[in-house]
């Protein structure tokens, strides 16, 4: 063969080269790391980034350029490749969850978004909480994003002028519970102030860093503050506390990742409390006989099981989470090396008044977080903790979120982070005091009531969350108030009657409920499509003449990453 018969004639015409075509998991993994672009919070939430000194930018410019951005990629999925069932479940989240957030912005609501927990303005606070301590360069990294503290809180105070400007406004309640919190972050007299606390720990070599950009953080906390109370509370002024239908379906479809009935929830929602109220009639007389439940109540708080001091509590739970994981493994569910670590905490001053979890980083170099806010108590009766902490940590967030860590190769990075749908996570944490239940966790008269208690909360939740907003009417036969409609006060009113907490407690829920619309229906209604989706599992593999493994199906539960309620349930009846 001639030198000329193998070389290519230069003066063919190049045949174009196919585009490669992304799959669906490249094109959520790219979304991640745009919103980390976009939004520091989330590298660091994510453990992605951790040299970045940035704070959040939440300006309506921001916001507009994430809407671009989402918009983009959900044009970038519509030509994506799908490439098995974790990329078919991958593409059916992205697209679902871009649809949502796109709807929100479009109808303003990210202009108000102003309340005490689950809003921009906690990023000013929990974003340090999120970041590594372990070496000076890290210290470094925190005294130059602290310094930073004033620009995103005008960043913020921007959207909300925005919002003024619109007609999209938070309710007063929530503004007056935004300054209260704001201002439990600032110096008080002798008390330094959060983010000097925090600066505190610091090392010695940064402490003059620190210390000025705690003061100008401290700085840009007032500043917000004093504009919310003098500016924004006025301008707000006759908001209802409600947000009405149409915003309240688009609020739900943000938590469910799943259209709401609203009315066969609500309908739903009165018939669970009926049979968890009778039911805790009978476990009250177990506790003290012949006493109600709130009597109950009051004599465990007296009589009952209790912890003394603040460490000692956080010691208790810390107990409690890593003997449930050591019982549990291997039994119950399959928990992977790195999800067995979990630290139990103490919440820092001006957090919300429940208890809360955050996740662990991808790498697992922060572990996942129980929180317990003690409200200024030093004693802590146990009745009520015991199927909180199966909720906050183990069997509950914990083991969900932990093993979406741990299986982000296998998924995507948005698959098991950003991407969750609280009814998938807050209906596993629900479903995991349940089923430590089933399991004979709750021998404990007490503790059993503790947990009936907690479900009676969520149920509640589901009738004043949906009541409150859409203004509905109390049904004929009712157990309370019937034919009237639901108000602030008649919320409050209904949840302290059904309530073992603390006034002040169910108080700070009821204003949680009206800022978050949607979101305390996702426990119950989540709860409802796990339990849904077990059944029909139990029941294919028994018609099926096979034994139902509840090991293995946890496990498998535990590993599909986030889904909307509809394709959650119809996922779990296959496994």
């Amino acid at each position: 063969m001639s030198d000329d018969a193998r070389t290519p004639d230069a003066t063919a015409p190049v045949q174009p080269t196919a585009p490669v075509q992304p799959t669906a998991r490249e094109v959520a993994d790219r979304w991640v790391e745009t919103l980390a672009d976009l939004d520091p919070g989330i590298g660091t939430a994510l453990g992605i980034r951790p040299g970045d000194d940035r704070m959040p930018d939440l300006s309506p410019d921001a916001l507009a350029e994430r809407a671009t951005q989402a918009r983009a990629a959900l044009a970038r999925l519509d030509g994506a490749h799908v490439r098995g069932d974790d990329d078919r479940r991958c593409a059916t989240l992205l697209a679902e969850r871009l649809g949502a957030a796109l709807l929100l912005h479009d109808a303003h609501e990210d202009l108000a978004t102003l309340r005490p927990i689950g809003s921009p303005v906690q990023q000013l606070q929990s974003i340090f909480l999120l970041m590594p301590t372990a070496t000076d360069d890290d210290w470094a990294v925190i005294a130059r994003r602290m310094a930073r503290v004033p620009e995103s809180a005008a960043s913020y105070r921007a959207s909300l002028e925005a919002g003024l400007a619109t007609g999209a406004v938070s309710a007063p309640r929530q503004v007056e519970a935004v300054v209260a919190q704001l201002d439990a972050w600032l110096p008080d007299g002798d008390a330094p102030g959060w983010h000097a606390t925090f600066a505190a720990d610091g090392p010695d070599a940064l402490h003059a860093d620190l210390d000025r950009a705690a003061s100008s953080a401290a700085d840009g906390v007032a500043a917000l503050r004093d504009w919310l109370r003098t500016t924004y509370l006025p301008a707000a002024d006759g908001v209802p506390d409600g947000v009405g239908r149409d915003r309240y379906l688009l609020a739900a479809r943000g938590h469910l990742g799943a259209h709401l009935d609203p009315d066969e929830a609500y309908a739903w929602g009165w018939e669970e409390l009926a049979r968890i109220e009778d039911e805790m009639t009978r476990e009250a007389e177990r506790v003290l006989p012949g006493g109600s439940v709130a009597e109950a109540f009051e004599h465990l708080d007296e009589h009952g099981e209790a912890v003394e001091g603040v460490e000692e509590v956080r010691v208790w739970l810390q107990a409690m989470m890593d003997r449930a994981i050591a019982e549990l493994d291997g039994s119950v569910v399959d928990v992977a090396d790195p999800v067995r670590r979990v630290e139990a905490m103490i919440a820092p001053p001006g957090a919300a008044a429940a208890p809360y979890y955050t996740r662990p980083s991808l790498d697992f170099s922060r572990p996942g977080r129980t929180w317990l806010p003690t409200l200024g108590r030093t004693r802590f009766p146990t009745w009520d903790l015991i199927s909180t902490w199966y909720h906050e940590g183990v069997p509950g967030h914990h083991l969900q979120l932990g093993q979406w860590a741990y299986r982000a190769a296998e998924l995507s990075r948005f698959q098991v982070s950003i991407g969750s749908i609280p009814a998938t996570t807050e209906g596993w944490a629900l479903y995991a005091e349940r089923l430590m239940d089933e399991l004979g966790y709750l021998p404990d008269a007490g503790a059993r009531l503790g947990y009936l208690d907690g479900q009676r909360m969520r149920a509640v939740r589901v009738v004043v969350d949906i009541g409150m907003h859409l203004g509905l009417r109390i049904p004929d036969g009712a157990p309370f108030r019937p034919g009237e409609r639901w108000t602030h006060d008649l919320g409050l009113e209904f949840f302290r009657e059904r309530s073992g907490s603390p006034d002040a407690f169910v108080a700070s829920e009821i204003v949680r409920y009206l800022g978050w619309p949607g979101q305390a229906i996702s426990y119950k209604l989540g709860e409802r499509a796990w339990l849904a989706g077990r059944d029909a599992a139990r029941r294919r593999r028994e018609a099926a003449g096979e034994s139902f493994d509840l090991r293995a199906w946890h496990t498998a539960a535990l590993s599909l990453g986030s889904l909307g309620l509809e394709d959650l349930q119809r996922e779990l009846a296959t496994l």
